[in-house]
């Protein structure tokens, strides 16, 4: 076989030659801007000439502060396909961390999308190694800045031809993006993925979730949270029409909006989102799902309720996909096999429901304390280990963090679950979240299942808090849905026969307004830990 490296600018010279008639759709606030991937094209070419004109050469790290739009798309591949890596910094990080992770990094050139200015604005005294500012702007205002030397990225790549000849000399392991993670503890630590993993990932997902030229594919996923879920990348790479909300993510009535407008055929999101959309459509919220095909839930469990709500009463057809930001992101995904083609619908949502099987290419083992694999029997609990090609072996800058988690060429998730005869894993918890009762665990994220099938309730997060007699007990902080009362009593009663012992039942509740959020939209029991240690969560029970 030829000797032939994985370069992410073979998915651009694709999309550019063979699809070129194919759209791709900001959505703004004021319009929606449409173009084509031969416009994309020249205008990647642009960038790339613009890089190199300021000094920017193979390796240099660079980094996007910026929404879902045609514009971060366009740094997706201009940067790393010009021999640069693209640092896509996620601007919901504390200052502290957002000053840390751009200068760990050694961004050279900043771009900032008009509307996220004040973020580095409030950082930019402590940034050590950025050279060049560059607003992405769709008004073609410069907004008021103190940011220097800074200039209007449409006015910048405009001198420049529309044809690049892209290097040759690349090799496929070189950096092309870098994510951190949004740490719990300590500074963020970075995620560097080569050409390589980019395209293997690619492959990968249009392998497991059935996306191809034909589709419409809506990124929901932020494309500063491990890649968009590395959708940007497959949607170039196959030809799909492509969609960017821009800060319309959280917005359901414009997403669905969106999906019918545009015949969506495949989005993701994070369970967050999709109870959002759960409670507008319950509140008569219009929408027109015919289109969709296949929507991919993950970075947390996506509770069943939810799941058969959205399928069964909207046509919405959602499942599980596992993985985070050390695995680019896909590693499993709930996809029936033929052979259960004859399931019940609730077996089949207990397939659908599950973390998923193991994506092709990649090696898997569930390890106890011990670190023996455990029987695939659906009821043994493990750590979940992955290896693979598009797997991280390490922390970016960073060996000393990288040791553990890395340990013996295996990504240790710090995950807990089971597998079952034919495959699928069921997320247990994180090793960090599981509580100890009376010696035994019990698992957060079987609990806020079952809380959040009750009707009245509209967020649910359980928490281990110290006990005197039983090492741990589990606390449930509840929100509930608006006009509707709830009592610890009424709780307790509705899990008496859902639990798998009567032990698991929470004693005390907290009724709080919201639950804390992380910067991607995972619930924070960090948060939620901090308030009861400090006596700030209201107990009741």
């Amino acid at each position: 076989m030829m000797q032939f490296p994985l370069l992410l600018k073979t998915f651009l010279l694709r999309a550019a030659k063979y699809f070129p008639k194919k759209e791709i759709v900001s959505v703004y606030p004021e319009e929606i801007f449409r173009y084509t991937y031969a416009d994309y094209y020249k205008r990647t070419c642009q960038l790339a000439h613009a890089l190199n004109a300021i000094g920017i050469k193979r390796g240099d790290r660079v980094a996007s502060v910026a929404l879902n739009n045609h514009r971060h798309l366009e740094l997706y591949f201009g940067v790393p396909c010009s021999g640069a890596a693209l640092h896509t910094v996620n601007f919901r990080l504390p200052q502290n961390h957002l000053a840390y992770v751009i200068n760990h990094a050694e961004d050279r050139v900043l771009f900032i999308d008009e509307d996220l200015v004040f973020f580095i604005e409030l950082v930019k005294d402590q940034l050590k190694t950025v050279k060049q500012y560059v607003i992405l702007s769709q008004t073609g205002k410069m907004p008021q800045t103190t940011l220097s030397p800074v200039v209007l990225y449409d006015e910048w790549i405009a001198e420049f031809p529309e044809t690049y000849d892209w290097p040759e000399d690349l090799s496929e392991w070189d950096p092309a993006l870098i994510c951190y993670t949004s740490a719990t503890t300590g500074d963020p630590k970075g995620v560097v993925y080569s050409h390589r993993g980019l395209i293997l990932h690619s492959f990968a997902v249009g392998c497991m979730l059935g996306v191809m030229e034909r589709d419409c594919s809506l990124h929901i996923v932020p494309m500063f949270h491990a890649n968009a879920w590395g959708g940007p990348f497959g949607g170039v790479g196959f030809g799909c029409k492509q969609v960017l909300p821009g800060r319309e993510l959280m917005n359901m009535e414009k997403i669905c909006r969106i999906i019918a407008d545009e015949k969506v055929t495949f989005t993701a999101g994070v369970p967050t989102i999709w109870m959002m959309l759960y409670n507008y459509l319950e509140a008569g919220g219009w929408h027109d799902f015919s289109s969709l095909k296949t929507i991919a839930s993950g970075g947390s469990a996506c509770p069943r309720f939810l799941m058969e709500g959205l399928n069964e009463k909207y046509g919405f057809p959602i499942m599980q996909a596992y993985g985070m930001t050390e695995t680019t992101p896909l590693a499993l995904a709930a996809v029936p096999k033929s052979t259960m083609d004859h399931l019940s619908p609730s077996e089949m949502y207990d397939v659908k429901s599950s973390a998923g099987i193991l994506a092709p290419g990649l090696e898997m083992k569930i390890v106890d304390e011990k670190g023996e694999e455990v029987p695939m029997d659906g009821k043994s609990w493990g750590e979940i280990l992955l290896r693979g090609p598009w797997i991280a072996k390490e922390y970016d800058k960073d060996p000393e963090r990288s040791k553990p988690v890395f340990a013996g060429g295996w990504l240790h998730t710090g995950d807990v679950g089971t597998i079952d005869a034919e495959g699928y894993v069921r997320l247990v918890d994180r090793t960090k979240d599981l509580v100890k009762s009376g010696g035994e665990w019990i698992s957060s994220v079987d609990l806020e299942n079952l809380i959040m099938s009750h009707p009245s309730v509209l967020e649910a997060a359980v928490i281990g808090v110290p006990d005197p007699k039983w090492q741990e007990r589990p606390v449930g902080c509840i929100v509930v849905k608006s006009g509707m009362t709830l009592t610890p009593d009424e709780l307790k009663a509705f899990l008496k026969d859902k639990v798998k012992a009567n032990w698991w039942i929470p004693q005390q509740f907290a009724f709080i307004d919201q639950i804390p959020k992380t910067s991607v939209g995972k619930f924070s029991k960090k948060e939620l830990r901090e308030m009861f240690a400090a006596g700030k969560m209201p107990l009741s029970g």
